[in-house]
């Protein structure tokens, strides 16, 4: 069976925000996943498709469901594990990161699985039938009309996405497994919000909007219908900026770890948030994730107060105090204002 085509991840025009949002959480995965805000028509689902396909191929434990890293210990499910500890050689396949969507309609036993409760009287040991959180680990887990979904199903996706596991209770039998992947959550603001306790524990936030000048409209004309035309080809003409970027994010992620930051830019962090109205800590905490994430990328060593901004026109928006009936746009000029008092 042919596999289908996917649009190439670096022909999609425009878009740079979200763009930048999807490669930061695919390099740092704990950064806590990305909202897309925006009108229908905008690439959302063809750029979280295009950002799977664009990374290489990834060891797993063939057989297992949980895509289990045979390099990690850490973070294998019960049954690898049991076989890691008693000697038993694994079997490695290699296979590409996959969207694992989650349709709006999904109920909680979907979503986190079940457990035969009966065979675990019976028997004396779990029956677990896996969900979506279980397809989605080491994955990217794609909601999209998030806001369309029972807000419990909504925290019980952010609690895993915060976590790295899934827990299911069921009349006093309980069973856990991994559940690491990247969160991305699509929705268009003109069908409702998202309660702001849900909103807050999205790591990252972009709003897209078509693109507004006619020469990048012609082009995003031009290229999909070179597209639909001839997928290979086209995909061919981009396969030198794939490589590219590809080699760019795995050099991102070996270089994540090492990222040093002064107290001076916690102390820059710090003082945004206050300034800016912030309520809690998540924002102070995922603003110098992103700002680590950003600096890798860009292939350095140290975080400079321009990765801060950066890091800020994402983590910021949707965590701002709004007034009844008020947008709560941003005034980075602000943050700018700080930035610049801190620069070296």
């Amino acid at each position: 069976m042919e596999k289908t085509a996917i649009y190439p991840f670096t022909a999609i025009v425009g878009q740079e925000p979200m763009k930048k949002a999807l490669i930061l959480n695919v390099i740092n995965p704990t950064l806590g996943g990305v909202l897309i805000r925006g009108e229908k028509g905008t690439a959302k689902s063809t750029a979280v498709r295009a950002v799977a396909d664009l990374l290489p191929e990834m060891d797993q434990i063939e057989g297992c469901i949980f895509s289990c890293d045979p390099e990690d210990k850490s973070k294998m499910c019960e049954v690898c594990l049991e076989k890691v500890e008693k000697g038993i050689k694994l079997k490695i396949v290699k296979k590409k990161m996959k969207v694992v969507e989650l349709p709006v309609s999904a109920t909680e036993d979907r979503v986190v699985g079940t457990l035969d409760i009966e065979h675990a009287i019976k028997k004396g040991e779990k029956k677990f039938e896996p969900g979506i959180l279980a397809r989605a680990n080491r994955n990217i887990l794609y909601v999209d009309e998030v806001n369309l979904l029972d807000d419990h199903v909504v925290d019980v996706i952010l609690d895993s996405a915060a976590m790295g596991v899934n827990t299911i209770e069921r009349e006093g039998v309980s069973y856990s497994h991994p559940a690491r992947f990247v969160l991305v959550g699509t929705m268009n603001p003109e069908e409702g919000d998202l309660r702001p306790q849900l909103l807050d524990r999205f790591g990252l936030v972009v709003d897209v909007t078509g693109e507004k000048k006619p020469e990048d409209r012609v082009e995003i004309i031009k290229r999909r219908l070179n597209f639909e035309t001839d997928p290979h080809g086209f995909g061919k003409n981009f396969e030198p900026l794939q490589r590219e970027l590809r080699q760019k994010i795995i050099e991102a992620r070996k270089r994540l770890s090492g990222v040093k930051y002064s107290d001076k830019i916690l102390e820059l962090i710090a003082k945004i948030c206050v300034t800016m109205g912030v309520d809690g800590h998540r924002a102070d905490i995922t603003m110098l994730k992103t700002a680590i994430t950003i600096a890798a990328f860009k292939k350095k060593n140290e975080i400079a107060p321009q990765d801060v901004i950066e890091a800020a026109h994402l983590v910021l928006p949707h965590r701002m105090r709004k007034k009844p009936f008020e947008k709560g746009v941003l005034d980075f000029s602000k943050v700018e204002e700080i930035a610049n008092e801190f620069a070296v």
